[in-house]
Parts: C-alpha cells; structure tokens; sequence
C-alpha cells in the first residue's frame, strides 16, 4: 500500500467519526432540551465550545512552528480586527441557524429528521449562490426537485398536516447555507479554527440575550443538561472540527464532502439506536431520497473532472 493511499484511508476515517458525532450530537440536543430551553443550550453549548477549541489553536500552532512545510506567522493587530469582523459576522448567521435547529428540536422534529432537513443547506449553497454571479450544473436542479419531494414526505404529515417545528430546522438549513458562503468569503484571510473559536463566542453570547429576556436559567438544570451540553460543545466543535481538519489535508475534496455528508444517516441511526426512534415508511423514503440528492450534487462535474 502506497504513502499516498495510506493517507486518504486515514483521512476517510477521521471524517467518518467526524460526521458519526456530528449525527450523534443531533440526540445531545433532543436529550438536553429536556431539561433547558433553546437558547440556554445554543449559549452555553457554543461558550463551551469556544473553550475548547483554545488547546487545539495551541497545538495546531505549535505543530506549525515545528513544521518545515507550513509557515507560522504571527497576527498582527489588522489580522485581530478581521477575526473579529468575520467572527462576529459568522457568529452571527451561525446563532441564526443553531437557534432555529434548537428550537425545532425542542418543539418536538425528531434528531433523525432534523438531521436530514438541516443537510439540504448542501442543495441551498449552490443555488444561493447564482445571487452572487455563479453559474450550477443542470444536475443541481434536479437534485433540488428531489430535495423537494423528499422534504414533503419528511414534514408533510397524513392529512396534509406541517409540524410548525420542521419549519424551524428548514430556516436552520437555509442560515447554514448563507454561513457557508459567508464563511467562503471571509476564511481565506483567516486562520480556521481562530475562525470558529471566536464565532463559537459571538453566536453563545447573542444567544444568551433571549436566554435571560424568555428563559429561567437555574443550577439543577443546566446540571441535569451537562452530558449533552458537554458532548455537543466539546466533541462538535473541538473534537469534530479538529478532526475534519486533519482529514481533509489527507482526502479529496468531492470524498471528503460525501463522507462529512454523512452526518445526517448517523444522526437516524443514533436515534434509532440510543431514543429507539424508528422512522415511517415514509420518513424513510425522503430520507434516501434526500440522501441521493444530496451525494449526486457533490458529484464532480465530468468535464471538469
């Protein structure tokens, strides 16, 4: 086996855990919204995860000034002032988004679904994107179509009935598709998990604003929530994103997207296995079809490729 193949299997294999946690971080929050509100979750969750992240901005810069490949440079006070632009811009979509997923979940979406109505930000980010002068392939129409059909059989209900909570994670997936392009402009200046770090700290102050004004924060709650707050705060954020960073310096972009994907199938299988929440026929349909939509939009453009 080749250096070069070596690599991209371990690279696969650190996205691949990446996107179990991020799945499985979707039954953190259901469990968590038992006993906190949204925002007191969104808050404290993204604060957490803003801590963590500090030891691997330490690591990662150290590795960097060991390193005869990658240059370390030290920010200057410009470099500080852009973090904060971008971050607070970023933070700002981002609490947007977790809010909204929160707030489905908490109104009862259940994980799995959530999971797959929050991955259409994948279809959205292209088809936004027209707005800003870029040209998609007639496949991603298609996929979009699909998408639809595949929307309706996950939150129409029997009668023609619209949980009002699915609506909340569809405005979840299109906040994510605006982070993604806000973060495409403003990352290339930037350091990645600088980035994150301070975003993590934007969105969990603002979501402590509505926390104070519509919630009752009290000890014995955000104890009872600890183990869900602690997972999806260290292990998304820290723990995920170091590991999405490590994979996809080992893997091919189209594989890595696909893999990371998977987030959404994880976060079924983990409700199914840890809340014993077995989708319909129905559900289970939109969700392969969601699932294929979105695998054949990452499907590189043959004559590009």
């Amino acid at each position: 086996m080749t250096q070069t193949r070596k690599n991209s299997i371990i690279g696969s294999i650190f996205l691949a855990l990446a996107a179990i946690i991020w799945g499985s971080s979707f039954v953190a929050q259901t469990a968590g919204a038992e006993f906190v509100g949204p925002f007191t979750f969104i808050s404290v969750r993204s604060l957490l995860g803003s801590v963590a992240l500090l030891p691997v901005i330490f690591v990662m810069d150290s590795l960097k000034k060991k390193s005869k490949t990658q240059e370390y440079k030290k920010m200057t006070k410009a470099d500080y002032k852009y973090l904060f632009i971008g971050g607070s811009i970023c933070g700002v979509v981002l609490c947007a988004a977790s809010c909204l997923q929160q707030l489905g979940i908490d109104g009862g979406t259940a994980p799995g679904m959530a999971a797959f109505i929050t991955a259409l930000y994948i279809l959205l980010v292209p088809i936004f994107s027209v707005v800003l002068g870029k040209k998609i392939r007639p496949v991603i129409w298609v996929c979009v179509g699909v998408s639809i059909v595949a929307l309706y059989m996950l939150c129409v209900k029997e009668g023609g009935r619209v949980q009002g909570s699915d609506l909340y994670v569809l405005a979840c997936a299109v906040c994510y598709a605006v982070h993604i392009l806000v973060i495409d402009k403003v990352s290339p200046k930037l350091d990645g998990v600088r980035l994150s770090a301070m975003q993590f700290v934007i969105a969990g102050l603002l979501a402590a604003i509505p926390m104070f004004i519509f919630e009752e924060v009290s000890l014995e709650a955000l104890k009872a929530a600890a183990p869900s707050i602690a997972y999806s705060g260290i292990m998304s954020s820290a723990v995920a994103f170091t590991l999405q960073i490590l994979g996809q310096q080992k893997t091919e972009p189209t594989i890595a997207t696909m893999i990371m994907s998977l987030e959404s199938v994880f976060g079924v299988i983990t409700a199914m296995i840890v809340l014993s929440q077995v989708p319909t026929a129905r559900e289970a349909i939109g969700c392969v079809l969601m699932f294929a939509a979105i695998i054949v939009a990452q499907l590189p453009d043959k004559k590009k490729a």
